[in-house]
């Protein structure tokens, strides 16, 4: 018998196992897979184990209580010495030792012990104490099976070892790992920090469609799908922007929504083809107005996830990828005509004359009909922006690469428009928003006749914004600010893909 072979029996012969537990169980009037705890205990909620343990921390050695408890989670310890069984419960807040003896426990109820293996899921009822060595316990005089689990867990519950199984299996690298549970809690602890600042700030939270027939507001390829009922291609939206917009021309002046974005492009360690974002827009603002709400975000987010990743709450700096990253605002600012001027040690405007032959001699590829803007554009991204390690604000990009930013109050050539660089990750996007429908006509026309040297990544043409427009939007600052990439940062993890907990792969 081969390797892979013998591997196989042994599975069959596990799961066969455990079948039969479950039929001994059934037998015994247990039912394996329970319909609620109150049914199987007579207990209608749980007690979470870190309250537990938070109430009972200072008792001695082999001291039992009267305070009596009610366990759920997973059994992830099994050990049998004979009249005492001992299993440690999982819960989402922590482990906890459950001890069952002979003589406390029914002997039908004692006996059906031995069909609870490693992953099951029980509920234990009993008092709080100590073991003789110290160890705190529920020292059981009920249980009952909630969920039998039909397949064991990796490894003896050591977890997945293979990136791309953690991925796919996410269920079972949740129940093994610490990582990926502290992943989504820093992701559940990102979204209600803001959301608290913006509601605290008198923003309006929003849901626009994600199936449009113009996905605008981005230069970014789509998804697309045929609505049958319509008869009408859709596409997946690529950003949040242009129905935000339109709620600030209907007078929401202060809006913001955080959705999944989805564009079909490629994927490494900070793309993703599904994502989320937050975007919000505050009439009569700019992006000065945007600076210091990014500065608050991204500060209070470090505060609300520091303690989550094992850091003091208000350690504005952090560790990532090996590099002190110092949040404190406020941050840096620099343009980017600046930047790319001092990465090649020489002045850069939109009229030098020799910009193609330049990013060519700094090794950056460029399409013979980009204008000065994009060329700018691409010498930044590929000479400046992975250098940029403490929080920057990268401002006033070209007019040619800002199709939905205003004109820059000092120089038409360029628009009020930032980025917010850390570490050299992109984390933010914000312009004081373009408001003339003519300059926004004309940008998306500008747009059409690139999108033969660009395909389709370029802003589409959307005939329903641009009338919106038209009735009026106030002056209006806005910003996109990633979710992922946030996290990418304040967690220090190593991938996007360690942060989402189910990204996108190809089918096993």
């Amino acid at each position: 018998m081969s390797e892979d072979e013998a591997i196989g029996s042994r599975e069959t012969e596990l799961l066969a196992a455990r079948r039969t537990s479950m039929e001994k169980l059934e037998r015994a009037g247990m039912p394996a897979f329970a319909l609620t705890l109150e049914r199987a205990l007579g207990v209608a909620e749980q007690t979470p184990i870190a309250a537990v343990r938070a109430a009972h921390g200072e008792l001695g050695l082999d001291d039992v209580t009267g305070t009596i408890v009610t366990l759920a989670g997973r059994v992830v310890l099994k050990r049998d010495i004979g009249k005492l069984k001992f299993l440690v419960v999982r819960d989402r807040s922590g482990d906890l030792q459950m001890v069952a003896s002979s003589a406390d426990l029914p002997e039908d109820q004692f006996t059906l012990l031995d069909e609870v293996d490693l992953g099951d899921i029980i509920g234990v009822t009993g008092r709080v104490g100590t073991t003789r060595k110290g160890e705190l316990s529920v020292f059981a005089d009920r249980w009952a099976m909630l969920t039998k689990a039909l397949r064991p867990l990796p490894e003896k519950w050591h977890g997945l070892q293979d990136p791309d199984l953690q991925q796919r299996r996410r269920y079972l690298h949740l129940i093994a790992d610490e990582a990926p549970r502290r992943a989504f809690l820093a992701r559940s602890a990102v979204l209600k920090t803001m959301r608290r600042v913006l509601d605290d700030r008198g923003f309006v939270e929003f849901e626009g469609p994600m199936l449009q027939t113009v996905a605008g507001g981005a230069n970014a390829r789509p998804f697309t799908t045929h609505h049958h009922a319509l008869d009408t291609p859709m596409k997946l939206r690529i950003s949040l922007e242009l129905y935000l917009k339109r709620m600030l021309v209907g007078g929401v002046e202060r809006v913001y929504e955080l959705g999944r974005n989805f564009r079909n492009e490629g994927i490494d360690r900070d793309h993703n083809p599904e994502f989320t974002m937050l975007e919000a827009y505050q009439a009569y603002g700019d992006y000065h107005s945007m600076m210091e709400l990014s500065e608050v975000l991204l500060t209070e987010c470090a505060r609300a996830v520091n303690p989550i990743v094992g850091r003091d709450a208000d350690d504005l700096r952090i560790s990532v990828q090996g590099r002190t990253i110092d949040l404190t605002p406020p941050f840096a600012r620099i343009t980017i005509l600046g930047s790319v001027s001092d990465a090649v040690g020489e002045s850069v405007t939109l009229d030098h004359p020799g910009l193609p032959t330049l990013a060519t001699h700094h090794g950056v590829h460029v399409e013979r009909a980009w204008g000065p803007g994009k060329i700018v554009q691409e010498l930044f991204e590929k000479l400046v922006e992975g250098t940029i390690e403490q929080p920057t604000f990268v401002c006033d990009f070209p007019r040619e690469v800002s199709p939905l930013a205003r004109p820059h109050r000092d120089d038409p050539g360029l628009t009020e428009h930032f980025d917010l660089v850390a570490a050299g990750i992109e984390l933010v996007t914000a312009f004081s928003e373009l408001t003339d429908p003519i300059e926004q006509r004309a940008k998306f026309e500008l747009q059409q006749q690139m999108k033969e040297v660009l395909g389709d990544e370029v802003h589409p043409f959307d005939e329903d914004f641009l009338r919106a427009l038209e009735h009026g939007m106030p002056p209006v600052g806005g910003l996109g600010m990633g979710i992922d990439r946030t996290l990418l940062l304040l967690t220090d993890a190593a991938s996007l893909r360690d942060l989402i907990m189910f990204p996108s792969q190809r089918p096993e």
